[in-house]
């Protein structure tokens, strides 16, 4: 099973840069979490890795492929499909200028630091003509900072009002386009994909927009692709091509330029491959695709015309010489669009032999993995039951097989998977893992592993080249790759949890080896173990990245030895207070993430130990709302004065004394105390799983909350009646330290009467108080159901029984769920009595996953609210 991601990355040396991944139809912000649809690489050989762009609360999602389906959520202001975070240090093919457009991939970080410098209120004051010529004499990057706006400016800047003028303006603009950006299209372009993303995700200030601004749209778009200057293969022309071909998704326009997409494919060659400016805009058309799923009008459109599926076929074709090189994304792209459409029913039979001719074109093995690679996942994504058609079946172990050929256990806590690597690297990057425990440990001042915390062992997975990672770790991990690496906690108080570390080795630095950002992902592994309590979901509640990341960047340089010049430039610039600190988050970009959290972290390690402990036993804890109200009511601005101190020395090169190097005899390490069950009827056996990570378990108590206690290892209860118990496991280690475990523990007298069969006509739909029997699943797979919970619902209880095999059960209230995307789960090992309850649902549609452990069948899912 794949597993929720803990942490993300940096861009740092040795830095990991790490994408949280939003399928087709998620609003592109931190709190989506949609199907897991594969999507189409970054706009480059390898994504833009600036800070995240501008998000907002998650919409509503109906399952897929519905008939009512709602289209995506405009993108962000860097052109992504995807969000990511950090990372610029990843060598990617220079990109020219093109007079003052700038990058369309501008990170958030940059975004906020140009809201600096140009003002919101002459933006929100501005209307008409004055507003177009704010508009043109902006730079790009003060319009990008308009992607962040919201309520009262949000409303005056983006009114439907506003956005005609500008896209009226652009019209003109359009009609007489020379080519490059001398009449400031760009900047137009830009501000209409800022209005739609703002408006997407707070329509209650901005207001509707309707028919009237989509046909305004469509004039500007319609003369901007009519000008024959549109058609300059030059990259002046293609830095504002790029951004105008991006505006089509965002204004929901995907259907009216299907014909701008097939020209794009249909003309491109080798004068346009030599232009980085033009091979991007080509590129963006697979977005157009992508999110066009969520068009309605858009699939229609293709099923009464489907030539689109031969130029894309015949794209792929003509350039797999392109593939294992710098473009090798643009077939593979083309190949991956072609196959989304084996989703859709009124189109599948006309894709179907086109995907299946590119797989026989290309193979597992050489320069064409990559596509073949790519059209398994989507054949097997949209198309499962017809593997055997396309030779997809088993695709993940059959890549797992052929790629990771080499397994090393560094320690019985570190295992090393790889797909090409010498013994010499072998032992230089156990030898580098093993020595960071005792560092981290000696700075981190921890008890030991937090409750419930048994995640003893980690994975490190590492492919050889970042091209090499992008082929295959999708396929083999169900993991996004448009992105420097993945860090999968999966569920620390699962016995049977695999925490995993996938990475790759950082062939830009060759032909010294390093594996890209492995100690600052290794640090997120024992700060996950030793000092944040739960999993990753459950370290968000509260602002926690300035440690989460901060903390990470510190053990990372400072076990390292290397100075971390680009924290120290930032100290230089004392942008920050440490109470403004404690506040961050991913949107905050880069910068302030990254760079600013080490300065945090550094600041209270160094100068506020005592405060910092005071935290970090909250967060060891849980008690999550504790450490907040003492970092807002203690703290405060307290030691804002202080830090900017400690900024000036920072700057002058002294961030830190060597935490780590004391020496110090070791603390003996608190056991992790944890229990499986098994029920049948009112008996129940109990097992005790609990771990001890310097030493063994002497002694146990249980009390399992109607009186009964044992000191047994696993013992066997049979309790009075049915109910829910508070069951308390406390353990004791050889060196006299306690770990305590409380668990509820459900028992059933097997009298409980079945729920009625739902009668909804689509077999996937729950709903109140009935049941959908005969659920199965392979292996891997996640059997996908959905319902609808009115607004106002104070808890729904979701509950699955009978059958054979092993099914987990994951709720989510954002997308589609599984082990990957999920608000709540029960994962008894070995059964299918699992049950959950989500208090304060999302109103509007909510997700059930049946993921298989094992294979399964005969499974009966309930759901109440």
């Amino acid at each position: 099973m794949t597993q929720p991601i803990r942490r993300r990355g940096t861009g740092t040396a040795i830095a990991l840069s790490l994408v949280l991944a939003f399928s087709l139809g998620a609003p592109l912000g931190a709190n989506a979490a949609a199907p897991p649809d594969p999507v189409p690489s970054g706009s480059g050989p390898a994504a833009d890795t600036g800070g995240a762009a501008a998000t907002g609360s998650s919409a509503a999602l109906v399952p897929e492929l519905d008939p009512d389906l709602e289209p995506a959520a405009p993108l962000t202001a860097n052109a992504e499909v995807h969000r990511t975070e950090a990372g610029d240090e990843v060598a990617v093919p220079e990109r020219p200028s093109a007079g003052d457009l700038g990058n369309p991939g501008a990170a958030a970080g940059r975004q906020a630091a140009a809201a600096d410098t140009c003002s919101t209120a002459d933006f929100a004051a501005a209307s008409g003509q004055s507003l177009v010529d704010l508009v043109v004499a902006s730079p790009m990057d003060c319009i990008n900072s308009l992607f962040l706006v919201k309520g009262a400016d949000a409303k005056a800047i983006f009114a439907e009002a506003q956005m005609i003028t500008v896209a009226n303006a652009l019209r003109t603009v359009a009609g007489s386009y020379p080519g490059d950006n001398s009449t400031s299209a760009g900047q137009l372009v830009l501000f209409l994909r800022a209005g739609y993303y703002v408006q997407f995700y707070d329509a209650e200030n901005v207001g509707d927009y309707g028919s009237s601004l989509s046909n305004a749209a469509a004039g500007a778009l319609d003369a901007f692709f009519g000008n024959p200057r549109s058609r300059d293969v030059t990259d002046a022309n293609g830095e504002v091509l790029g951004e105008a071909v991006t505006l089509i998704d965002s204004a929901v326009l995907n259907d009216r330029y299907l014909d701008v997409v097939e020209r794009l494919l249909t003309e491109y060659d080798a004068e346009y491959e030599a232009l980085w400016w033009m091979r991007n805009a080509v590129n963006n058309v697979f977005t157009v695709l992508f999110r066009g799923h969520h068009v309605p009008e858009f699939v229609a459109a293709v099923a009464a015309d489907p030539s689109l599926l031969t130029t894309l076929h015949d794209f792929a074709v003509a350039h797999l010489d392109r593939l294992g090189g710098e473009s090798a994304f643009l077939p593979t792209n083309a190949g991956r669009e072609l196959a989304r459409f084996l989703g859709d029913d009124s189109i599948r039979a006309a894709a179907k032999p086109l995907v299946a001719d590119l797989l026989t074109r290309t193979s597992l093995d050489g320069p064409t993995a990559q596509l073949w690679v790519a059209l398994g996942q989507m054949a097997n994504y949209y198309d499962p039951e017809a593997c055997a058609d396309y030779g997809t079946c088993d695709l993940g172990e059959r890549v797992a097989d052929a790629v990771l050929i080499t397994e090393h256990d560094c320690s019985s806590s570190i295992t090393i998977r790889a797909q090409e690597i010498s013994a010499e690297q072998l032992a230089a990057s156990c030898s580098s893992l093993l020595a960071q425990d005792q560092y981290f440990h000696a700075v981190a001042k921890d008890p030991g592993p937090v409750p419930n915390d048994v995640n003893s062992s980690i994975e490190v997975v590492v492919f050889d080249s970042s091209s090499d990672y992008q082929s295959y770790a999708g396929a083999i991990f169900g993991i996004d790759t448009n992105n420097g690496g993945m860090y999968l906690e999966g569920d620390p108080s699962a016995a049977d949890n695999v925490a995993r570390f996938i990475a790759y080795e950082a062939e830009w630095l060759r032909p010294e080896f390093a594996v890209w950002n492995l100690n600052h992902e290794y640090t997120h592994y024992l700060d996950g173990r030793f000092n944040m309590h739960g999993d990753f979901e459950e370290g968000m509640q509260t602002p926690t990245i300035w440690w989460v990341e901060g903390f990470a960047e510190f053990i990372s340089y400072q076990y390292r030895g290397e100075d971390y010049t680009a924290a120290q430039a930032a100290a230089a610039q004392g942008t920050y207070t440490l109470s403004q600190l404690f506040d961050t988050n991913y949107d905050h970009g880069q910068e302030r993430v990254y760079r600013w959290g080490f300065l945090a972290a550094a600041f209270m390690l160094n100068e506020r130990p005592s405060e910092l402990q005071t935290i970090l036993g909250s967060y060891r804890a849980g008690d999550w709302d504790a450490a907040r109200t003492y970092i807002t009511d203690t703290i405060g601005t307290r030691y804002d004065a202080e830090f900017a101190a400690y900024l000036t020395r920072c700057a002058a090169g002294d961030c830190s004394a060597d935490l780590g190097g004391g020496g110090t005899d070791p603390v003996n390490r608190v056991p992790a105390a944890s229990f499986a069950i098994s029920a049948d009827g009112l008996e129940v056996g109990f097992t005790d799983t609990s771990t001890d990570e310097d030493g063994t378990i002497a002694s146990r108590r249980w009390q399992f909350g109607d009186g009964q206690e044992s000191t047994e290892a696993n013992p066997t209860i049979a309790f009075a009646a049915a109910g829910t118990y508070s069951v308390t496991l406390t353990v004791t280690d050889d060196d006299g330290a306690t770990g305590t475990v409380t668990l509820p523990v459900t028992v059933a007298d097997g009298g409980t009467p079945a729920l009625p069969e739902c009668t909804g006509s689509d077999l996937r739909q729950l709903d109140d108080e009935c049941s959908r029997s005969g659920r199965s699943a392979k292996r891997g797979d996640t059997d996908g159901l959905f319902i609808w919970i009115p607004a106002g619902t104070a808890q729904v209880t979701v509950t699955t029984t009978g059958g054979t095999g092993d099914a987990d059960l994951y709720v989510n209230c954002y997308g589609w769920a599984d082990a990957n995307a999920h608000v709540a789960r029960s994962t008894t090992s070995g059964s299918n009595e699992e049950s959950v309850v989500v208090a304060w649902p999302q109103p509007g549609w909510n997700y059930v996953g049946l993921t298989a452990v094992e294979d399964f069948a005969g499974v009966s899912v309930t759901a109440s609210y």
